[in-house]
């Protein structure tokens, strides 16, 4: 997929966005980095992380704001287009990791908590297995949204990084 995940040098020792991946490395460049949650109730599950401990989205330079919610909508855009979800979920908390990170979740009718939030209460057994009811496998998701990410960073215009 990608290069493997190297701490920035101003990593928070107590950060654990800081200090590890966050999921499976789909993509990395200049300030950011995209992983695939690994959640076998919720497989379609990325987050587009920022490479640098910075806490809330207005920390961020406005291009860096801008590129992030590009990236966040690169990455919704694949999901919609290679898996037709019911719905797209996207969130930005950091109540649990203060470190700035979105959430973007494609989300199906048959998914064990839909319409609750995939935090939420669980309303049903899922069979067969989520992985098995997506439109694609996970590689080829993984490279459909690494790709989409690389042409959308060619297209970018440069951006300092805080």
């Amino acid at each position: 997929m990608t290069d493997t995940f190297t701490p920035p040098s101003d990593a928070v020792p107590a950060c654990e966005l800081c200090q590890q991946p966050g999921g499976q490395l789909v993509w990395t460049r200049d300030a950011w980095r995209v992983i695939r949650v690994i959640d076998a109730e919720f497989p379609a599950f990325y987050r587009v992380i920022h490479h640098h401990h910075v806490a809330e989205f207005t920390d961020l330079a406005e291009p860096q704001r801008q590129r992030c919610m590009q990236l966040v909508g690169t990455v919704e855009r694949v999901l919609i287009e290679r898996l037709r979800p019911t719905k797209i979920n996207l969130a930005a908390f950091g109540n649990m990791v203060p470190h700035l990170h979105w959430h973007v979740i494609a989300r199906f009718d048959w998914d064990s908590h839909f319409p609750q939030p995939v935090w939420g209460a669980r309303q049903r057994e899922v069979q067969p297995v989520p992985t098995s009811r997506l439109a694609c496998n996970l590689n080829e998701l993984d490279s459909a949204v690494a790709t989409a990410l690389g042409l959308a960073t060619l297209t970018q215009t440069p951006a300092a990084t805080p």
